[in-house]
């Protein structure tokens, strides 16, 4: 069987598609977007025929497909979620997977009834050098990971709104805290964790000048997790940084791993200390921290994200085939996504600690 693919949301969703071309299991066969002009250039490019365009998402869900992925705004995606998934397809969401709290144990609650496959796309988890740190961390070489820190910096104030005609776009109501898996992801995979209790402070509105919640010139989260360890996390939107910037740094009882503050392109560079495979006179060692695998096929680069959405995307086919749960299944979608929410409610109430919701299927 040939799992027939169809995809809602084509302009952030077309390159997380593309990887499902790949794979002999699947085919794209069906595209759903309120712009039709785009809707129509997107088809064209993906060879769609014109009878699996769609500009409905009802439409989309009464087609023959047997998988949705939803590539719309975050606001929409656990309501398309569910909805697909009680119309008996598979779903692939982009991140985060849901705007409230509310929704995220809704999509648990529909994942659970329903029994179709949810993956949440957190392609973060599936660069490179956070596989090679999954492998290291996993033989236990760090010992017990007890700090960590994330940030995720990214000016995208284009996307808040047009300061020349005035328009404001989705993006201008959406605390840059609450955008966070692409930080909280990589980390807590790599603890094999969760988090249980958020406090956050944000630094004003002063780069913009603004009060929407998406002109907050950074938040910053201190996370506690059900292990006992402690995450810092920040996250901005409109700081005056170039170019954007992901890190991360982990802290365990036998060393550190971390790598450099830039966003760099293809490989950085890192640092890593082992006690006992390190002297301490030397200090750390200087690692590359390659985005992509260089021993991936060339096909594996059809994201746009170097080779994370042909990994993230060959967990999910398998997952389908297998019947199993994916490895960032509903209730990891909705951990990845929680502390963010949360952490901003924090934030209203001067930093006092929120509880973390525990999600199971």
């Amino acid at each position: 069987m040939r799992y027939r693919v169809g995809l809602v949301g084509v302009r952030r969703g077309s390159s997380l598609v593309r990887p499902f071309e790949v794979f002999p299991e699947t085919t794209i066969t069906a595209l759903c977007d309120l712009d039709e002009r785009r809707l129509a250039e997107t088809g064209q490019a993906l060879g769609i025929a014109e009878g699996g365009l769609f500009s409905e998402y009802e439409a989309l869900l009464a087609s023959d497909v047997d998988i949705i992925v939803v590539g719309t705004p975050i606001p929409f995606h656990a309501e398309q979620a569910i909805r697909a998934m009680e119309a008996g397809k598979h779903v692939l969401s982009e991140v985060t997977a849901a705007a409230t709290l509310e929704d995220c144990a809704r999509i648990v609650e529909a994942a659970r009834r329903t029994g179709q496959v949810y993956m949440m796309a957190e392609n973060s988890c599936y660069v490179h050098y956070i596989r090679e740190w999954q492998v290291l961390v996993g033989a236990g070489r760090l010992g017990a990971i007890f700090y960590a820190e994330c940030e995720y910096i990214h000016n995208i104030q284009h996307l808040l709104f047009d300061d020349s005609s005035g328009e404001s776009y989705w993006r201008l109501q959406r605390p840059p805290i609450t955008y966070c898996s692409h930080s909280l992801g990589p980390v807590l995979q790599l603890m094999d964790d969760r988090i249980v209790q958020v406090s956050c402070v944000d630094a004003g509105t002063s780069i913009l000048g603004r009060s929407e919640p998406g002109c907050l010139n950074m938040q910053v989260a201190l996370c506690k997790t059900a292990k006992g360890g402690v995450i810092k996390l920040l996250r901005s939107q409109v700081a005056r940084r170039a170019p954007p910037l992901h890190y991360y740094s982990l802290y365990g009882t036998k060393g550190f791993i971390e790598h450099d503050h830039s966003r760099g392109h293809g490989t950085m560079s890192g640092r890593l200390y082992i006690e006992g495979e390190h002297a301490p006179e030397q200090g750390f060692e200087v690692i590359d921290c390659p985005e992509s695998d260089p021993s991936a096929p060339p096909e594996a680069l059809s994201g746009g994200h170097g080779t994370s959405e042909y990994f993230l995307i060959r967990d999910f086919i398998d997952a389908v085939v297998q019947n199993v749960r994916p490895p960032i299944d509903a209730v990891r979608a909705a951990e990845f996504t929680a502390p963010g929410l949360c952490a901003h409610e924090s934030s209203l109430h001067g930093g006092a600690w929120v509880d973390v919701p525990q999600f199971v299927m």
